[in-house]
C-alpha cells in the first residue's frame, strides 16, 4: 500500500461535524492492491486473536454502526474471516423482544459482551437506544419506563440521562478488562440511494429492501444530526469512535481492519502464557513417549 494510514485520522478526540467529515479515503491503491492488503492485515489479526485468547485476560469489543447499506455486514465477513470461530462471537442486535423490553435497555447488551480472550462483535449495538428512538421517541414508551407515559416525557433530560448511562456502562467494562473500539460506517446520501437502487435491480439482492428503507431515508438529516451527536458525547479515551468513510467498501474493510491491528498490537502485555517449568523441563521426554509409542 503506497499510503500508510494513520489511527489519528479516524479517531474522534475532538468534536466533529458529521458534515464536514469525507465518506471517502484515497487509499492510493487499486482495489486488487486494498483486497491484497488486507488479506495480510486480517491473517495478521487471526494470529493475534489466538493470543489473546491464550493470554485470556482482555475481551475485545467491537461495535459497528452506521446507516442502511453502509456495509456492515459484508465488512465483518471479510475483516474477520480468518479468526477461529472459538474465539469470537458476532450478535445482530434486531427489534427488542418482548423479554428484553422487560429489562433495562443496556441488559441485553450487557449479557451479549465476550468474555476474556475472545473478540465480541455487535453489529448494531447499544447506541440504537439514542439513534432510532431519538429520530423515533415513541419507541421509548415500549420500555415501560417509570415517569415516561408520554412522548413529552422524552425530552433533552431523558436524552442526558441515557448518554450518562452509555458512558457509565462502558467506563465499566473497560475497566474490567474489555477493549472497545467503536466504528461509524460513514456514508454519503448519494452513495446510499446507488445502493438502494441495485437492491432494487439485482434479483439477488432482492431481498435485502424494505419499503421501509425509504421512509427511513427521509429522515437522513434526523440521523445524520443524532449520530453527531451521539460520538461527540461518547468518543472517550477508553472507548473511542472511529469515522470510518464507507463510500467505497473495500478501503472501509482495510482501514477497520488495520486500525484494530495496530492498536490491539500496542498492548505489549498480551503474549501467550510460558508454559510450566515442569512441563517445560519434560518436552523432549514427551516428545520421545509419542514418536515411541
Amino acid at each position: 500500500m503506497k499510503k500508510d494510514i494513520q489511527i489519528n485520522d479516524f479517531k474522534v478526540t475532538e468534536k466533529i461535524k458529521l458534515s464536514e467529515v469525507s465518506t471517502t479515503y484515497d487509499l492510493d491503491a487499486d482495489e486488487d492492491k486494498i483486497e491484497d492488503e488486507l488479506e495480510d492485515v486480517r491473517e495478521a489479526l487471526g494470529e493475534f486473536q489466538n493470543t489473546i485468547y491464550a493470554h485470556g485476560k482482555y475481551a475485545v469489543l467491537i461495535c459497528i454502526q452506521g446507516m442502511d447499506t453502509a456495509g456492515k455486514d459484508s465488512l465483518i465477513r471479510e475483516v474477520f474471516k480468518d479468526f477461529n470461530t472459538r474465539g469470537i462471537v458476532v450478535h445482530s442486535f434486531k427489534v427488542p423482544t418482548d423479554k428484553e423490553l422487560n429489562h433495562d435497555y443496556l441488559w441485553r447488551h450487557y449479557i451479549a459482551l465476550p468474555e476474556r480472550g475472545k473478540f465480541g462483535v455487535f453489529n448494531r449495538t447499544h447506541y440504537e437506544n439514542v439513534l432510532v428512538t431519538r429520530v423515533h421517541p415513541y419507541y421509548i414508551l415500549g420500555e415501560k419506563l417509570p415517569n415516561v407515559n408520554t412522548v413529552e416525557d422524552v425530552n433533552d433530560a431523558f436524552w442526558d440521562k441515557r448518554f450518562e448511562q452509555i458512558n457509565n456502562f462502558e467506563k465499566h467494562i473497560a475497566e474490567n478488562g474489555t477493549l472497545i473500539f467503536k466504528f461509524f460506517l460513514h456514508l454519503s446520501k448519494e452513495e446510499q440511494k446507488n445502493r438502494l437502487l441495485r437492491r432494487l435491480e439485482k434479483p439477488s439482492k432482492n431481498w435485502k429492501f424494505s419499503p421501509g428503507d425509504l421512509k427511513e431515508r427521509k429522515l437522513w438529516d434526523n440521523y445524520q444530526d443524532c449520530y453527531e451527536d451521539a460520538i461527540n458525547r461518547t468518543s472517550t479515551l477508553h472507548a473511542p469512535w472511529y469515522t470510518i468513510p464507507a463510500d467505497d467498501k473495500p478501503t472501509a474493510r482495510y482501514i477497520v481492519a488495520k486500525i484494530l491491528y495496530d492498536t490491539l498490537t500496542q498492548y505489549k502485555d498480551i503474549v501467550e502464557p510460558e508454559l510450566d517449568a515442569d512441563v517445560k523441563a519434560n518436552l523432549d521426554q514427551y516428545i520421545n513417549e509419542l514418536e515411541n509409542e
